[in-house]
């Protein structure tokens, strides 16, 4: 494995590139739904937001996202670099499973919104669109100055 401690900083700015892309889509993704809340069903308008919507989580959120976790299990792989006595890299863990949690109901949102069966208010989406803003803060503040 010692190629990972060569390859280290490659892997690390492509681990940071990823992640940058998956939290772009994932608070991009709830205000398209706030704004999909105030169309017509069947209308132009709805129409045009479930392809974006669609476009969005296929083509950009989740490629960045398996890429993310990609480059951070070969960083988690490389020798040296994560000591799990810590508590860091089991909180990072914990919010990375609720950051993919969210993902995972943006995903079922944007089906249902396919179908035409959304359930939620724009009230609903605005709030969800500050989730996924919490986790990245509590994961750079976890990952950057290790409190724990």
């Amino acid at each position: 494995m010692t190629w990972l401690v060569d390859a280290y900083l490659w892997i690390k700015a492509l681990h940071i590139i990823s992640v940058m892309a998956w939290m772009a889509g994932m608070l991009y993704l709830p205000r398209l739904y706030v704004y999909h809340c105030d169309t017509e069903l069947g209308s132009a308008q709805a129409e045009t937001f479930k392809v974006m919507e669609r476009r969005l989580l296929r083509a950009i959120i989740n490629p960045a996202m398996f890429a993310a976790f990609l480059f951070g299990g070969l960083l988690i792989l490389t020798p040296g670099l994560v000591d799990w006595g810590d508590g860091w890299p089991w909180a990072k863990a914990a919010l990375v499973i609720a950051m993919t949690a969210v993902h995972g109901f943006l995903s079922r949102w944007r089906r249902n919104f396919a179908n035409d069966e959304n359930r939620h208010s724009r009230n609903f989406y605005r709030a969800m669109n500050e989730v996924p803003t919490v986790l990245l803060i509590a994961i750079v503040i976890v990952v950057v100055v290790k409190p724990i």
